[in-house]
Parts: structure tokens; C-alpha cells; sequence
């Protein structure tokens, strides 16, 4: 009419000067072009973590522009979105939406398969054997080639698959949001006409006026106009069961936390009573939900392992580059012949590399991961069981988890304190013939009664009306009717009770009196006095981490005399006499406190993240040995500065009333700033972004589609057992990977080195391409049996990680150890058959079985850092490979094969020589050893 037309606002924030105004803090400004895709690149490029510390842009946006609409008169709210109280036209519905886009809280669209698939094939050790590989085919050496595309084959469709099916689960949001909404539109030329008309969620654009009742959903962030005994269900957005009173004639102020705001209501919560209209503020992608699922779907940094992985392959390839072009040359100007130091250099940078590593690490997360399928646990991505060893905080919910989700009766007490049978009964009558709404509470109560003897008569009662149970009044109300007889002993009366339970303070409003009935009971006024001190007391038990119902009755006599009957018309729920109180509690697991004692032995903190109260929070953890001495809220978190945050976060072992970002935010918090691998458990779509944001994601079977989509571990039960043996196995899991890196990473580059002397040393080459490939394809297939190998228990009770320093420091320890065993072979050899005619196949046979062995028995020295063999013996998997091989490698010259590669027989002097040298290796290297651990405190 004469209002200023205004810019629509579901454009860009920037678009609208009024929400610009909103919503952007001072001094903000947005950046350039070339400042964007440098941001962007830096970003693509390190790929760091968020810290949690803050909300992030968006959010912000979101969160001013709500609070701006929640604090507006309503005429206000129409003047924001430029809307009437009549609704849009259907005409300037539809602009908007073609301005908007369609009304969907997630926009994600999934990376093609052929990306993921590049992704996948683009790894450094997959490139490092391809090209091998390809070399191998070109200097006609096909079996060892044909090895490495085989191992290439086996990986890269295994990691295409886990990312594949990562990336779509974020896409099952919008499956979740989808129905048919009533809206307030206007339509006609000349004189508007008001309809209401149903439309598709996707449809809802900013300034709608929708209409909504119990059941309905909203469809977008919405500010009430009128509400009419309003109480919504958030539990898709907090994951608690509790309901929030909402209502439409209230302004709200800035200290509200967002998700109390009583005259706003967001996007997937649920109407469970009352009716209203409300008017659309936000819709799509500007919704508080979608903030939530917003960081969903995009690719996780990579994780120490994976860094670890790739900067060990960045060093041996510029360690075989190096190497090989030496070697090749060295080879060529002793041998003067290009193509044979060719295929020579080829052959060393293919033993250099370690070819099993990507079996190795599959065979045992995949090993690992049937273990944990043994006890109940389904793992979707098989690099979770690694992280699983990694893990050292462990953050869960209390519902469920902790407790038994299942209610049990405390206290039946009166008005004073003091246990009151009488509660009991009324309370165990009102729950044994209320029929309508059955819920957890009334089975408490008759488990209760029945399983303590009690005995309170229920058949002697009839039933004559129900007032069900409504969350305007909450409370429920039954009329029972009983015989007696009067002191005339003739006289047959009817006695009629109405029996009340509620919420506490709905049931002192109806109450008159404070007492009991029971035969000359006595009954007083409720005083002023009295509601106070029961509401204490309610609180007082509230905080305790209890759940309080207050019990009521009245009693109506009748007289049956002459076939007639004396009724009286009183009201039903009014003055009435107050009982007392009944409580109840969620009761923690059996198993948890002994999960969590097993945890805590495997250095795997605990921190319970809830959006419950946090007097209850408190009472569940101290039961189960959890620590309360550090405990937040998250309103109280959203007041802290960053370093306040990182802060608090780091010490704080409850944080209760947290809304699901801030449950992502401690997570990144916990990660970026604590540098701690953290679990989540969480089974609600509320949990999606922390399950997402955590290193390892874990939910249940009965929890909702999009969390278990997220997990990387489904439990079948609910049991923090299950996570302890998960634990266990993960270590398994990345002790066995490192003992393979470690001990093929020393072992390859400590013999490359003995080839480089051997060459100068001899002359020649030490071994023919076509002897150094037996012997690296005999040491790579004894090596398969890793992943069977046990752990030190040491090892199993602090979690496990990559060291980035480690790794180099530790082959700069370990591998001259080998390469002096090889040049005291040589030296040993050079005296044994310096004269002889068969000088050059003697020392190739010679050197084969030593360099075989060495790399057979080096896994021994390596997988513990006790003496091998008499403080710690390996299992029997790798006693049997390594047996095997080495006796392989003891006959192999003797053989017919070991005769066509060119090997002679050997004395048995020379393997007497070889037990020493074994000795004198098993000495040093556990001397090595030694030392190495008392300088950097660790070994694997």
C-alpha cells in the first residue's frame, strides 16, 4: 500500500539493505574476486580443520537475522519480508521461487563417480608401482610388473568404493523433509481474496503465511503470529524428548538462547499440540537446519596416517630416484652396458619400494573389522578400525548409552518428604486404568508395585471416565468408583475418586487441600506456604537429576438407597487434595561404568555431550564414575571468547543443553585446538554434524538413517563394551601397519645401500635383476602373515598415532644396523672365496640367502621392543611364514631354478657363519634398540 517496496531478501544477504544491516557485524566487508580464489586455493591446499571456536559465517548470518525477527513487533516481521497479513499472491509466490530456488535445507550435489575414481587412483604408491610397473613391462621383465598393476587393481577400487558411498549419504536429508503445507495466499484483480490452499515444502518461499496443527512440520524458519496453546517437539534439531511452550504475543530478547526463542519455530519441527499461523522468514539453504547440515558431505582433511603415508612416499621416491640413477650409473661404468644397468636400476627402485604396503594395511583393517563384526559391531568404512587404536576421547550422549533409556519409580513421598504408601496407591490406580497414552512413566509405576508386593485391590474399583492426558493441561485424570459400607452396616455407598498425575506444578494448580484420605485422615488448606515448599522440593529433586509427577485426588460420595442415586454435579479437576510426589530416573547400564572403567585403562577419555539438563547429566555421570568437577552448558558456551572456548572445552567432562552445532564445534574443538582423534556416538539426526565432524563417527541400528549413514561403526547393541574391544582391535590394527612400514622401509633401504657397496666393493653387480626379484617377491610373501601378528600389552593401553619425526629417525637408527650385517658378509665372503673360479656365482647365491634371511628375521626384532624369541615370542602365523621362507631361501640354491638364475651350492661353513652373523644382528639391533627407546621413549 504506501509501505517502500523493498529488495527481496532471499537473494544473497547482500542484496537486502534492511537484513544486510541485520545481519552483518561493523567493519565487515566482503572480498574481492582474486582475495576469494586465493582463500579458496590456500584452503583446498592445506585443508585444515575448523577449530569450533566460533560460529562460522553463515551461521552468524542466520543467527543475527532470527534474533532480529524473534525481537520485531509482528508488523514489524511483515515490513522484513515484505509480506501482508493476508499471504503472497500466487504471482509473487512464484517469483520468488524462481528467485529463491526450491525451498530444500541441503544443497549438495555429489562428486561424479569419475572424480572419486581419480581421487582414488591418485595416490603416491599407486603411481610409484604404476610407472614401475610400465618400466618393468618396457625391459621385458612382465612378471614383475604384472605383480605391481595387480596390487594397484586390488586398492584403488576398494578406496573408490568407501568414498563413493560416503558422499551420498548426505543426500538422504531432503528425503526427510518433505510434505504438503497450508498456506495463506490472496488472489483476484480488483478485490483480494484470502485462500488457503496446500502446497509442497519445496514450494514455501519468504512471506508465506502457513497454517499449522498437531502433527504438521514446519517448513521453513517461521515467526508466530498466532498461536493458540502452541507446544512443539524440536527433538529433531536437540535429540531430547522434551517439548518447548511456543508462543506468538511475546518479544524476545538477545540473552535467549536461539533454539528457546518462544516466538520462533525452525525448519523439521514437529506441532504436538495447539494450532497457529506463523509467517516464513526463511527458507532453503537460510534456515537454521540448514546450517547444520551445510559442512555435510565435503571431504575430511586427511588424518595423521594418511599425511604419515604420504610424506614416507614423497621420501622413498626421491630416496629411489636418487639410489636407482646411482646405482644404474655405478653399474654402467663397471659393466658398460646401458641396458643391462637399465633393468639393474629398475629392479632396485622396485625392491626399494614397498609393494605390499597396500595389502598390508587393507588385509589388516578388513582382518580388524571382522573381529569387531564378532562382537556385534558393523564397520561401513574399514579405515575407522585404524582410528579406532588413534582415539583417546570419547564423546557421548547419556540417553541410551550411559543410561538404560528406560524408566524406573525412585520415592513415593508426600507433601513433607516423608514415604507415603498412600502416593503410591493413587499413583499405581491412576496408571492400572488409564487406557489412552500409555507411556513409560505408568509402567514404572505398576513395575514398581508389583515387583515390591504391594497390594492395593484394583479389581475392587470400576472405571468410570478418563480425562486423557493433553499438553495444555499435563496432566491425566481417571474416575474410579468402589462399594462400601456405611456405620449403619445396611447402607451401601458408592465412593468416587478422581485421581490425578501431571506435571507438578499443573497438579498444585488444581489442588485446594494438602493431606491424605484415608479413613479419618486429616485435610488442610493448601497455603501459600505449602505450593512453595512443594515447588522447592520439586526442584530440589529436579536437580537431583530426577523426573517429578505430583498426585492429586478427590472423592465424591454417593448413596444407593431405594434403586436411586444421589450424584454430585462437582467439577472434576478443581479442589482437589494434593498426595504428594513420585519420582523417577533413567538408571545408568550395568556395563557402563565397567566400559568406561576399560576405556579409561586404554588412556580413551570420556565426555558426555547432551542436550538434557545438566543436574541430570551430573547425577548419570557421577554414577558411572564419570567426573563432574568441570561442567557447561551451551548457552554458557556461546557467551566465551576463542580462547575462553578451547578452553573450557578441553576441561569440561559434561556439557549439557548443547544444540547440535555446538556438539560439532566441541568436536572441532577437541581436534584442532587439544589436537585429540575423537569419537562421537550418536544415534538422532541431531548428531549428524558431530558424527561427520568426529574422526570416528559411531552410531546404533535403531538410530536414524542419515546418522548411521554418517557413522563409519554401527553397533547392533548399545554397549560401551563393544567400543572397548573396538579399541583393542584398532591397535592390533595400526601396530601390525607400523611394524610393515617400519620393518620393510629399513629392511628395503638398509639392502639398497649394501647393493651400492657391493658394486663398488665387487665390482659387479651383487644380484642379477632376475635374483633380486626372486628374493623380493620370496621377502614380500612371508610378509603377508603381519596381520596376524599380536601386540605388546603395552602397546594396547595408550592409543596409538603417527609420529611425523618419527618414522626418518627411526630408519636413520635401524637401517645402517642391516647394512653392516650385508658389508660383513661381504667381507667375510671376499676372504672365503677370493681365489676361486666361481668368485661371482658363489657370492650371488651367498648374498641371496643372507639378504633373505635378514629380511625374514628383521620382523622379529622390530615387532617388540623386548628381546625377540625369549621375552616375546611372535604368533604363529608369522612363525610359520618366516620359517617357511627362510627354509625356501636356505635350499633355493641347491634347487633347479636356483641352477638356471645362476646360483651354486653352498658349504655349510657358510651357515655356520651366517648363525653368527645372526647373533651379532639379534645383539646390536636389540642394543640399537634399546637406545633408541631410552632417547625417544617409544619404539613403534
Amino acid at each position: 500500500m504506501g509501505r517502500p517496496k523493498l529488495p527481496t531478501i532471499f537473494r544473497p544477504y547482500a542484496n537486502n539493505p534492511i537484513q544486510q544491516q541485520l545481519v552483518d557485524k561493523p567493519g565487515t566487508s566482503n572480498p574481492g574476486f582474486f582475495t576469494s580464489i586465493s582463500l579458496f586455493l590456500r584452503r583446498l591446499v592445506h585443508r585444515k580443520q575448523i577449530d569450533g571456536s566460533s560460529r562460522s559465517a553463515e551461521e552468524e548470518k542466520v543467527y543475527s537475522w532470527l534474533y532480529a525477527l524473534a525481537q520485531a513487533e509482528k508488523n514489524l516481521a511483515f515490513e522484513y519480508v515484505r509480506s501482508t497479513e493476508r499471504g503472497l499472491s500466487f504471482t509473487e509466490a512464484e517469483k520468488r521461487l524462481r528467485e529463491n530456488g526450491l525451498n530444500d535445507p541441503v544443497e549438495y550435489r555429489s562428486p561424479s563417480w569419475w572424480l572419486l575414481l581419480w581421487i582414488a587412483f591418485f595416490h603416491p604408491f599407486n603411481i610409484i608401482l604404476i610407472v614401475l610397473s610400465a618400466l618393468s613391462y618396457l625391459t621385458s621383465d612382465s612378471l614383475n610388473g604384472c605383480l605391481m598393476l595387480v596390487l594397484v587393481l586390488i586398492s584403488v577400487p576398494l578406496r573408490f568404493y568407501q568414498e563413493y558411498t560416503s558422499q551420498k549419504a548426505v543426500l538422504k536429508l531432503s528425503q526427510y523433509l518433505r510434505y504438503p503445507v497450508k498456506v495463506q495466499r490472496c488472489a483476484g484483480r480488483v478485490i483480494m481474496t484470502e485462500l488457503i490452499v496446500q502446497v509442497d515444502q519445496r514450494d514455501i518461499v519468504p512471506g508465506d503465511i502457513v497454517h499449522f496443527e498437531p502433527g504438521d512440520l514446519f517448513p521453513g524458519d517461521v515467526r508466530l503470529i498466532t498461536s493458540k496453546e502452541l507446544v512443539v517437539s524440536q527433538s529433531s534439531l536437540t535429540g531430547e524428548s522434551g517439548i518447548v511452550d511456543k508462543t506468538a504475543d511475546i518479544v524476545e530478547d538477545q540473552s535467549s538462547p536461539l533454539l528457546e526463542l518462544k516466538n520462533i519455530c525452525f525448519m523439521g519441527t514437529t506441532v504436538v499440540s495447539g494450532s497457529g499461523t506463523g509467517l516464513v522468514v526463511s527458507t532453503g539453504s537460510k534456515t537454521y537446519v540448514s546450517t547444520m547440515f551445510s559442512t555435510m558431505g565435503r571431504q575430511k582433511p586427511p588424518d595423521d596416517f594418511e599425511i604419515g603415508i604420504r610424506h614416507i612416499s614423497y621420501i622413498l621416491i626421491a630416496v629411489m630416484l636418487v639410489i636407482s640413477t646411482v646405482i644404474g650409473l655405478t653399474d654402467y661404468f663397471t659393466s658398460q652396458s646401458a641396458s643391462k644397468s637399465l633393468i639393474f636400476a629398475i629392479t632396485v627402485a622396485s625392491a626399494l619400494t614397498p609393494q605390499m604396503l597396500p595389502l598390508i594395511i587393507n588385509t589388516s583393517l578388513a582382518k580388524g573389522a571382522l573381529a569387531m563384526a564378532k562382537e556385534r559391531c558393523i564397520v561401513k568404512s574399514v579405515t575407522a578400525v585404524r582410528d579406532m587404536g588413534s582415539m583417546d576421547i570419547l564423546c557421548i550422549d547419556k540417553t541410551g548409552t550411559l543410561t538404560m533409556n528406560r524408566l524406573i519409580m525412585v520415592s513415593h513421598i508426600d507433601s513433607r518428604g516423608s514415604p507415603k504408601e498412600e502416593v503410591l496407591r493413587f499413583a499405581f490406580l491412576n496408571a492400572y486404568f488409564k487406557t489412552e497414552q500409555k507411556n513409560p512413566l505408568d509402567d514404572a509405576i505398576l513395575a514398581y508395585v508389583y515387583t515390591n508386593g504391594y497390594r492395593f485391590q484394583q479389581s475392587r474399583y470400576i472405571k468410570i471416565d478418563e480425562i486423557p492426558f493433553d499438553f495444555a493441561r499435563r496432566r491425566v485424570s481417571v474416575i474410579l468408583e468402589t462399594a462400601s459400607t456405611a456405620g449403619d452396616g445396611e447402607t451401601q455407598l458408592l465412593d468416587r475418586y478422581v485421581i490425578t498425575k501431571g506435571a507438578l506444578e499443573e497438579v498444585i494448580r488444581i489442588c485446594k487441600f494438602i493431606g491424605d484420605v484415608n479413613g479419618g485422615g486429616t485435610v488442610t488448606a493448601l497455603s501459600a506456604e505449602d505450593c512453595q515448599r512443594i515447588q522447592k522440593m520439586g526442584e530440589d529433586l529436579s536437580d537431583d537429576g530426577l523426573r517429578v509427577l505430583g498426585v492429586a485426588m478427590k472423592r465424591l460420595i454417593k448413596m444407593e438407597s431405594s434403586g436411586r442415586r444421589m450424584i454430585e454435579n462437582n467439577s472434576q479437576e478443581s479442589d482437589m487434595v494434593f498426595l504428594g510426589i513420585v519420582t523417577f530416573y533413567d538408571p545408568p547400564k550395568d556395563s557402563a561404568e565397567q566400559a568406561l572403567w576399560r576405556l579409561a585403562e586404554k588412556g580413551v577419555k570420556a565426555k558426555v555431550l547432551t542436550g538434557d539438563s545438566l543436574p541430570l547429566a551430573i547425577r548419570v555421570c557421577k554414577e558411572v564414575g564419570i567426573k563432574t568437577t568441570h561442567v557447561i552448558t551451551g548457552p554458557e558456551l556461546e557467551l566465551l571468547s576463542q580462547e575462553s572456548f578451547h578452553e573450557t572445552v578441553k576441561r569440561a567432562t559434561v556439557l549439557a543443553r548443547l544444540t547440535p552445532t555446538q556438539k560439532q564445534r566441541v568436536v572441532q574443538s577437541l581436534q584442532t585446538a587439544s589436537d585429540h582423534i575423537i569419537g562421537f556416538l550418536g544415534d538422532g539426526i541431531n548428531d549428524s554434524l558431530a558424527l561427520e565432524a568426529a574422526d570416528v563417527g559411531i552410531s546404533v541400528d535403531s538410530g536414524a538413517s542419515v546418522a548411521k549413514h554418517f557413522a563409519s561403526i554401527i553397533l547392533l547393541e548399545k554397549d560401551l563394551n563393544v567400543l572397548a574391544a573396538g579399541v583393542e582391535q584398532g591397535r592390533l590394527t595400526f601396530g601390525n601397519t607400523m611394524k610393515y612400514i617400519k620393518m620393510s622401509v629399513v629392511a628395503n633401504i638398509g639392502g639398497v645401500l649394501s647393493l651400492l657397496i657391493g658394486i663398488l666393493f665387487l665390482g659387479f653387480e651383487p644380484l642379477t635383476p632376475k635374483q633380486l626379484l626372486t628374493q623380493n617377491f620370496l621377502y614380500s610373501l612371508g610378509q603377508i602373515a603381519i596381520p596376524w601378528d599380536r601386540m605388546e600389552e603395552d602397546s594396547m593401553k595408550t592409543p596409538q598415532r603417527w609420529s611425523r619425526k618419527g618414522l626418518p629417525m627411526f630408519i636413520l637408527w635401524n637401517a645402517p644396523v642391516c647394512s653392516m650385517c650385508d658389508v660383513a658378509t661381504l667381507l667375510f665372503l671376499w676372504f672365503y672365496e677370493a681365489n676361486s673360479s666361481s668368485t661371482t656365482k658363489f657370492f650371488r647365491a651367498a648374498l641371496f640367502v643372507e639378504g633373505l634371511l635378514m629380511q625374514s628375521l628383521i620382523i622379529h626384532l622390530i615387532r617388540t621392543k623386548k628381546i625377540p624369541f625369549i621375552q616375546d615370542v611372535a604368533s604363529w602365523p608369522v612363525i610359520s611364514s618366516t620359517l617357511v621362507i627362510c627354509a625356501i631361501g636356505i635350499v633355493y640354491p641347491f634347487t633347479p631354478l636356483g641352477r638356471i638364475v645362476g646360483f651354486v651350492a653352498l658349504p655349510l661353513t657358510y651357515y655356520g657363519f651366517l648363525v653368527v652373523l645372526f647373533v651379532g644382528y639379534f645383539t646390536v639391533g636389540q642394543a640399537v634398540k634399546m637406545l633408541y627407546i631410552f632417547v625417544y621413549k617409544q619404539w613403534l
